[in-house]
């Protein structure tokens, strides 16, 4: 029995449905750690701001203290990250999506989403996948507890219908374009819409 049959008995003695998992996935109660370069470090959070720009009414800068203001809520959701494991029941805390949405108004010609991260990373999402996804947030607590640094802190997006690297760490900022613009890892042989369903782990799967 290989190691991934031998994971879905695991789902199956725990009393979890295996079809929560997607193909070529397996279980952890890990959380692991994959990231490109180093771990932003933030003595304090006076100098961090996001900026919500491109396509919009009404582009703003947040602070931290401003981006919290606008409403925390709590989410349980499943990840799956592109190195094949999957985590179940992970508890989030941020700002939905939708509040940044109606804070900056986006403009009827929008059709992607990038998210910016420290170090001038970026990833590229369909609009309409935010807007789908009750999950999607900015999260800035996970567990009950802030987000460790390696996994995010301050602020992470949190879109998890997709394959993990679409919820980047370290957000900086928020742009609302007409057209795509794939981002680092897309640039670099992932797949540009990566559904864990479909197994689109890189370009041409």
């Amino acid at each position: 029995m290989s190691f991934f049959d031998r994971n879905r008995k695991e789902l199956e003695r725990r009393g979890i449905a295996p079809d929560r998992l997607p193909p070529g996935q397996y279980m952890t109660d890990r959380f692991p750690v994959l990231h490109a370069g180093e771990v932003p470090q933030y003595s304090d959070l006076s100098q961090w701001s996001l900026r919500v720009f491109g396509l919009v009414e009404h582009p703003v800068e947040l602070s931290y203290d401003e981006l919290v203001d606008l409403g925390v809520e709590e989410r349980t959701t499943d990840i799956h990250c592109v190195t094949k494991w999957s985590k179940f029941d992970t508890v989030w805390r941020g700002i939905p999506i939708t509040k940044i949405i109606d804070l900056v108004r986006p403009q009827s010609s929008v059709t992607h989403l990038i998210a910016h991260a420290e170090y001038g990373f970026t990833t590229n999402i369909p609009y309409q996948d935010a807007l789908d996804d009750p999950i999607c947030m900015l999260a800035v607590a996970f567990d009950g507890e802030p987000l460790d640094p390696e996994h995010g802190y301050p602020v992470r997006f949190l879109l998890p219908h997709l394959y993990f690297w679409k919820s980047a760490k370290w957000l900086r900022g928020l742009e609302f374009r007409d057209a795509d613009a794939p981002g680092f890892w897309e640039r670099n042989g992932y797949h540009n819409y990566g559904d864990p369903w479909q197994e689109q782990r890189y370009w041409g799967s």
